[in-house]
């Protein structure tokens, strides 16, 4: 049913986005769907690189380890912002066509009183996304 999975990652977060990364594994491995996980990183230095090269080595480590470990087919993705925060929305629904998913499955936040006043990444992608998207509570 689903020939490419795309998983957005925060490296900064994984350990916060385990039911998110665990079901994009699991779907991949019931349709035998390899999985991309994608990062977005400005390109100024910080906490996960001095530039977006040392970046993507972390996301490239980050997805054949979760291949090795769930026995699917992955890759990375890397995409650059000059402000991750305000254009992530944005940059993962280019990233969908760019990778060519037909599904993506990314974590979000139990929405509080701010998700009234700005929605959250999650919401916006499955809003304005052509391909479904799955919405996984942490």
């Amino acid at each position: 049913m689903f020939k490419r999975i795309m998983v957005p990652v925060d490296l900064a977060h994984s350990d916060k986005q385990q039911r998110a990364l665990q079901c994009g594994a699991d779907i991949a491995k019931l349709y035998g769907a390899p999985v991309v996980y994608v990062g977005v990183t400005a390109e100024t230095p910080g906490s996960l690189g001095h530039n977006p090269a040392e970046y993507n080595e972390r996301l490239t480590a980050f997805a054949a380890a979760q291949g090795e470990s769930n026995g699917i087919d992955t890759s990375a993705k890397t995409e650059l912002s000059h402000d991750p925060t305000s254009d992530l929305d944005d940059i993962l629904l280019r990233a969908i066509d760019d990778t060519g998913a037909d599904l993506v499955v990314m974590a979000s936040h139990i929405p509080g009183l701010t998700d009234y006043i700005w929605p959250s990444n999650g919401g916006k992608v499955a809003a304005h996304a052509k391909v479904s998207v799955m919405v996984v509570r942490d």
